[in-house]
């Protein structure tokens, strides 16, 4: 019999740290066959270079994975400067290397300064951002660099944790869409001596924060039942959203697909429950009318 066929319809979102030197997706799969779980999804890559938080999707939750990709981000990150990589961290070739100037902390406190708030940056070529097509990182396999059309993100803040030698060491809290090799290689080139991603560690992903991650060790050492028990709920990301609580008639129009009317919420998307159960999202429109959006299988 087909492996697959033996596999658990798995609900939920594990919190994983990811460890240094494996892919998301090697990571994900790991955890996968850990739970044995029939469906599964990570949201957002991290480098194998970068370490910490990786929420892992399962079953259902799959379909909110989408969503978290909006979320803001913190990470810590340590940039070495002088140094200059074909990847724009220390898992690449090394292209050149320079002096690094002499930094005042008035000179550095001017440079987190000039990269706080709305920025254009310039995404990297090894990205997984496509033209034409083809992944940027596939290209730069190639040899080949193309034009990247800047983007417009947000860094909300940057804070210095340290300056040692030629290491800086940076808390960053940002938009989606934020390249932390593309930021060091930025403050690399305000100084004037290139700089590329030494280490990254990601602390916060929307509402998830590393300090409730586990790492594939402990994951490991866990039974089935210890494992379920760590599954968050799949509208834990979601609760910024209104929630509407429907009748039992209301509740199998949704089901059906028909639309009810509800209190008045503002239009948009509103999550739905019945008895305290999570049923998926619904949308409020123009109309004061309620539709259903996506409706979620828990069987």
């Amino acid at each position: 019999m087909n492996k697959r066929n033996n596999r658990r319809n798995v609900h939920g979102i594990l919190l994983l740290d990811k460890r240094l030197g494996v892919s998301s997706n090697q990571a994900l799969q790991e955890v996968k066959r850990l739970l044995n779980a029939a469906k599964a999804g990570h949201t957002g890559s991290l480098d194998p270079l970068a370490t910490g938080l990786l929420p892992l999707c399962f079953g259902e939750a799959t379909k909110v994975s989408g969503m978290m990709l909006d979320d803001d981000k913190r990470y810590c990150v340590v940039i070495q400067l002088g140094v200059l990589t074909d990847t724009g961290d220390a898992e690449g070739l090394i292209l050149e290397t320079r002096p690094v100037p002499e930094i005042t902390q008035s000179m550095l406190d001017e440079c987190l300064q000039r990269f706080t708030g709305e920025i254009d940056q310039v995404p990297p070529m090894y990205s997984a951002l496509k033209l034409n097509g083809k992944k940027l990182y596939e290209l730069a396999r190639e040899g080949k660099t193309v034009e990247r059309k800047p983007r417009r993100i947000t860094i909300y803040a940057l804070e210095q944790l340290s300056l040692k030698g030629d290491r800086l060491k940076l808390e960053v809290f940002c938009s989606k869409g934020t390249y932390i090799r593309s930021l060091a290689e930025d403050i690399g080139a305000h100084f004037g001596c290139g700089a590329t991603v030494a280490e990254l560690r990601r602390l916060q992903a929307g509402v998830f924060h590393l300090d409730k991650a586990l790492t594939i060790e402990q994951i490991r050492a866990m039974d089935a039942q210890q494992l379920d028990a760590c599954l968050l709920e799949v509208d834990t990301p979601l609760q910024t959203m209104p929630a509407v609580e429907l009748h039992d008639l209301d509740a199998g129009k949704i089901r059906n697909g028909q639309t009810v009317t509800t209190e008045l919420f503002p239009p948009g998307q509103v999550r739905l429950y019945h008895a305290g159960a999570f049923l998926g999202l619904g949308e409020m429109r123009m109309d004061g009318k309620l539709a259903p959006c996506r409706l979620f299988n828990f069987n």
